[in-house]
């Protein structure tokens, strides 16, 4: 009997929002996309969403999605931000798993434990949540209960699979060297297995407990190393031989490997090209099959024991996320820290859970089944007024409401502060071990009100977590420099406000992130370019129903601003301190207004590094924009007073002056991106322009171009598809000339999908011209000629 192949693949990323704004800010590190997610959704879960096939020479013969024929799972706190960031992409993984249904009678995906916390070393409560909400938010996503749950990194313990069971999951998948004995089931004697593990080629039942059993599959160890970490992905039919001699080999049952699904095109470049090729291959062998498929036609015949505390990513079981046990990425530095990281946020959450059962016990009528059914709320906010009506005590009085939320975050934030990435990489400073920080923060913040603070504790204990770098020297520095100040109440969302509404429109009635800001009794006062603007905001923390009542004064400085906010006024005392300041601002001084300020408001004052890092940036580029002008005007006049002398040089082979050079790229890029960002047509001077540059031996910004000009095709493309208007498919194509004459190479996988998903189908109802059109196009962005006639079929 030959062999069925199952590839899965483990998509995943960790919470990266800011934990108080519910949004994932800028991240430089990596540039350049706006932060992981997106340049992980761009090298990776976007292109497996349409993989290329391409012809003998290599053009694209097909697209496909990777998701229809492999196993996988995608994190309830990835697929959150795709639904918000890239909802095409988690839409695809979801008909995907449909289509797979009507083709096996079985989904391709499956679900996996929440937030990746390491469950063999979570609390019962948080293990049995962790799955619970991970089932919810499958089951909310695709439609259907999941019969499968990755756990995160594999850890397990027979708790945990006894957690699953009671979430009526019925198979996991482990490492091979996660099974400790296997015997035929029943009665029969055991056989102990060294580290190669069981025959993998088979299900296995587990009893983790008294009346529970799940099924266990324990993956391809040695092909599923060499897909990760070897060569296997620079050639797809390389990787489906590979499979289908691993499936000669085995005599029949199941080959299945297990990797990172950030292996197909983040890990390895262009990985999801490959994958697609063997997926086509295998499945038109009939080999492909996913794991529920394979279970129902082929039960359990053998019983397996684990071992417990074991997972795929650690040697020595699960120590890399509570020890230095030596598994790292940089040789040179310890792990220290982990020890006392995991301390320390063991000690916050015993008393947060302690906070939990006598707090959560006054406001809602059973705290840890609230806790479980919270999850609905964090899958569709709408649903907190039901939610409430079902598990608080008093649901119709305001602060009891508040309370109950504010408890049920701070278990959330709680939860979060154990994601597994936090420990996994080298050092305290990492920005995944801060991240897990920022939630032990909110949760700290959140608990204020319910008993003592516990950050001066927790700070405490993070001193003996011992950085690499010696700038920092210990976890309290991190605390003190990377996570404070990224701290947020009512008084910073006020003055966010408050300062941003002095460089652009706000709404009296506004959302700022995760807030909701009520802006009341405002007044604006100008002389010449100085600005103060004064008024009364409420600000609603959206996540809890919480509301600060907040007095602020904001005062445009020129290259900097001055804002207060105030807590604690009454509408008197507001109206009273707003007078006295306006009488300052009109009549006398900046410098009287601040004292003014600083008088009233107290000393405490936010500037523009107050702003959250996005508008920072936006308002500091707008500060800008009065010198960059006085700069452009300056290398203009330069390089065209320099025009002359400059082509006189190079007739006598004496270089420029660097000055004059700086002046040429200056203006020429300038001019350049101002045509390409123009809806006026593309014209004539951008290939002149191009040669000006050649001309002078300047470089021009390749990548930004590059980026303005796949935008301009797409923009051209979607219109195009809206309006089918001829001029946008030539415009589209005159960009693309462009591109190639100037030695630019856009990345054009959006403008691609655009293509063969709406405007290929067109042509068979076209004119001659516009046929013409499209053709020149879909040459232009590299399709076969075969792809794009099957397109118009």
């Amino acid at each position: 009997m030959s062999a069925s192949i199952c590839l899965h693949g483990h998509f995943y990323q960790p919470a990266r929002e800011h934990p108080w704004l519910d949004a994932v800010e800028i991240q430089d590190s990596a540039a350049p996309a706006h932060d992981w997610n997106a340049r992980i959704t761009a090298e990776c879960y976007g292109p497996n969403a349409a993989a290329r096939i391409l012809d003998g020479r290599g053009r694209i013969a097909r697209l496909v999605n990777n998701y229809e024929a492999i196993s996988f799972n995608v994190g309830p706190t990835l697929a959150r931000w795709l639904r918000r960031a890239a909802p095409g992409v988690l839409e695809a993984m979801v008909a995907a798993d449909r289509r797979s249904r009507a083709a096996r009678g079985w989904g391709n995906a499956i679900a996996q434990a929440y937030n990746h916390v390491i469950l063999p070393l979570a609390s019962p409560h948080d293990r049995l949540t962790q799955v619970r909400w991970g089932v919810a938010d499958f089951a909310r996503r695709f439609g259907r209960p999941p019969d499968g749950l990755w756990l995160p990194e594999t850890a397990v313990d027979n708790p945990t699979l006894a957690a699953l069971c009671a979430c009526g999951i019925r198979f996991t998948i482990l490492a091979p060297h996660q099974a400790a004995r296997v015997r035929p089931l029943g009665e029969g004697p055991w056989t102990d297995l060294g580290p190669e593990g069981p025959d993998v080629g088979r299900a296995y039942l587990c009893r983790p407990a008294v009346g529970c059993e799940i099924v266990v599959f324990f993956y391809h160890g040695p092909l599923s190393h060499a897909i990760a970490f070897g060569p296997l992905l620079e050639n797809g039919e390389a990787l489906a031989s590979r499979l289908l001699e691993a499936a000669a080999r085995s005599g029949g049952g199941l080959v299945h490997v297990a990797t990172d699904g950030e292996t197909y095109g983040h890990h390895h470049r262009f990985g999801e090209m490959a994958l697609a090729v063997a997926a086509d291959r295998l499945a038109r062998e009939g080999r492909l099959t996913n794991y529920a498929a394979f279970l129902a036609a082929h039960p359990p015949a053998d019983e397996v024991e684990i071992r417990e505390r074991t997972s795929w990513s650690c040697a020595h079981g699960v120590e890399r996320w509570r020890a230095d046990c030596g598994c790292r990425t940089r040789a040179e530095w310890h792990q220290r820290w982990r020890a006392p990281l995991r301390e320390a946020l063991d000690w916050l959450k015993a008393e947060l859970d302690a906070l939990f059962d006598g707090a959560g016990a006054r406001v809602l009528h059973a705290p840890w089944t609230a806790r479980d059914a919270y999850v609905e709320v964090l899958l569709d906010q709408a649903a907190a007024p039901a939610f409430l009506e079902a598990h608080a005590r008093e649901p119709h009085r305001p602060q009891e409401r508040v309370a109950a939320m504010r408890l049920l975050e701070m278990q959330r934030h709680g939860m979060l502060m154990f994601t597994s990435d936090g420990w996994f990489f080298d050092d305290v400073t990492g920005i995944e071990t801060v991240q897990v920080l920022r939630h032990a923060a909110r949760a700290v913040q959140l608990a204020r009100g319910f008993g003592p603070d516990l950050e001066p504790a927790l700070v405490a204990r993070l001193r003996a977590a011992e950085s690499n770098v010696p700038s920092f020297g210990d976890g309290a520095g991190v605390w003190a420099r990377l996570v404070r100040p990224d701290v947020v109440d009512g008084r910073r969302v006020a003055a966010h406000a408050a300062m941003l509404s002095l460089f652009a429109q706000v709404p009296d009635d506004a959302r700022v992130y995760a807030y909701r800001v009520v802006r009341r009794r405002g007044r604006r006062l100008a002389r010449g370019p100085q600005v103060l603007i004064t008024g009364r905001a409420d600000v609603t923390d959206t996540a809890t129903g919480e509301t600060e009542a907040l007095s602020y004064a904001s005062l445009h400085l020129g290259s900097d601003v001055h804002c207060a906010v105030a807590g604690d006024w009454d509408e008197a005392r507001h109206d009273a301190e707003v007078d006295a300041l306006a009488a300052a601002f009109e009549h006398g001084t900046l410098a009287d207004t601040v004292r003014r300020m600083d008088a009233a408001f107290g000393r405490d004052a936010f500037g523009l590094r107050d702003l959250f890092v996005e508008e920072r940036r936006r308002v500091l580029a707008r500060l800008t924009e009065d010198a960059v002008r006085h700069l452009e005007t300056s290398y203009r006049r330069l390089y065209e007073e320099s025009r002359g002398l400059a082509e006189t040089l190079r007739q006598a082979a004496v270089p420029p002056p660097r000055e004059f050079l700086l002046a040429a790229e200056f203006v020429l890029a300038t001019d350049l991106r101002r045509a390409l960002v123009s809806p006026a047509p593309l014209p004539d001077a951008a290939w002149a322009l191009v040669e000006e540059a050649r001309a002078w031996g300047v470089t021009l910004p390749a990548a930004e171009l590059e980026q303005l000009l796949a935008e301009r095709v797409e923009a051209h493309l979607r219109a195009a598809d809206s309006l089918f208007l001829v001029e946008h498919l030539r415009e589209a194509l005159r960009a693309l000339e462009f591109a190639r004459d100037a030695g630019l190479t856009p990345n054009l996988w959006e403008a691609q999908n655009l293509f063969a998903q709406r405007l290929a189908p067109r042509l068979a109802s076209t004119r001659a011209d516009e046929r013409r059109t499209l053709e020149a196009v879909a040459e232009r962005l590299h399709f076969s000629p075969d792809a794009f006639d099957a397109a118009a079929r």
